[in-house]
């Protein structure tokens, strides 16, 4: 709902599900209609949120909770999510013509009305609020409301096009997630699903940022002020550094604060220094990139290629998918620490 769209919103069109929703080998879908639809969610994103979720409901269970409660969490907030990405959308079609990654885009090709996307946003939200009410609890339902209007007002409407820091409080949307996951199985709150808040809080600008470094031009030409379009790249790469390291010591505090045993904690180690390591030698390939530019600019396209921030970017969403595996594993090891 950013995540990041803090996250897979914004990725490159050979990566996404084009308008028609092409298949592989360029064939065009059965129904383009229905792929219209279906692309206006970002399945890439609802795809990537739910990833977290399951996980929390297992580790906030210690077990298996209901699999009805697993199901109707997972598609509830899945039309959440599918709702707040619609409605972004919407309120995005004038800037998604500019930039190329989105000019393919429903609601920019006409694929789509804007009418028909305000319809099926709506019809989306409520089916996610009747399904959270119905079949979880209030506590999820009113947090999965706030999860939509975080992304859409917050992020969308107030922050996107005003501020080079609106990934950073834009992504809180995506963080909800795992309070709809922890909430759905315990009705309530405890300091180990904001552990997880925060983690993910965290993780949002080195997963998008380096995004944004690669396709700097296409904010710019569309005058999103994200981060690498107002900032140098060595700025950028030391910010992704700091969030990284911050990231990491937050992961680690689900052991005192959320009783996660030694292969979480393991887990959370190596998979965080194994990823700092690749922001690190981010920061070194763009600090070697001034230098041979002088940093007079911040470069075309093709020089910041040589940066190659998309490994980070792909890093990012491995290290969340694993870590979210070490959650959902933690309960059923169960191997205590020794101290």
């Amino acid at each position: 709902m950013t995540v990041a769209d803090p996250r897979l919103s914004d990725a490159p069109a050979h990566s996404r599900t084009s308008l028609l929703g092409r298949r592989r080998g360029g064939r065009p879908p059965r129904f383009p209609r229905a792929a219209a639809y279906v692309a206006l969610t970002k399945p890439r994103i609802v795809e990537l949120l739910l990833i977290t979720t399951i996980p929390v409901m297992l580790f906030a269970a210690g077990g298996f909770p209901s699999g009805w409660l697993i199901l109707a969490t997972f598609v509830g907030g899945a039309l959440a999510a599918g709702c707040a990405n619609t409605l972004n959308c919407y309120f995005d079609r004038d800037i998604d013509a500019l930039m190329k990654r989105t000019e393919n885009r429903p609601l920019v090709t006409g694929m789509v009305s804007p009418r028909q996307a305000l319809v099926f946003a709506a019809a989306l939200g409520l089916a996610s609020t009747g399904i959270f009410l119905a079949f979880v609890n209030v506590l999820s339902a009113v947090l999965a409301l706030g999860a939509i209007l975080l992304y859409v007002v917050g992020y969308t409407l107030l922050l996107k096009r005003r501020t080079s820091q609106n990934i950073v409080w834009g992504g809180i949307a995506g963080c909800m997630q795992v309070l709809i996951g922890w909430t759905a199985v315990t009705n309530s709150l405890s300091w180990a699903p904001f552990v997880l808040f925060g983690v993910i809080f965290l993780w949002t600008p080195p997963h998008y940022w380096p995004l944004s470094v690669r396709y700097r031009e296409d904010y710019a030409n569309a005058g999103v002020p994200m981060l690498p379009v107002v900032a140098k790249p060595t700025t950028v790469s030391k910010q992704i550094v700091l969030y990284t390291i911050a990231m990491v010591l937050c992961s680690l505090l689900l052991v005192p604060l959320g009783d996660a045993g030694v292969v979480y904690g393991a887990a959370a180690l190596v998979l965080g220094l194994v990823f700092l390591g690749q922001t690190v030698g981010l920061h070194r390939r763009a600090t070697r990139f001034e230098k041979e530019t002088g940093g007079r600019d911040a470069g075309t396209l093709e020089q910041l290629a040589k940066i190659s921030p998309m490994g980070v970017f792909h890093g990012s969403i491995t290290y969340l998918t694993l870590l979210s595996v070490a959650v959902a594993v933690d309960p059923f090891v169960n191997v205590a620490w020794p101290f």
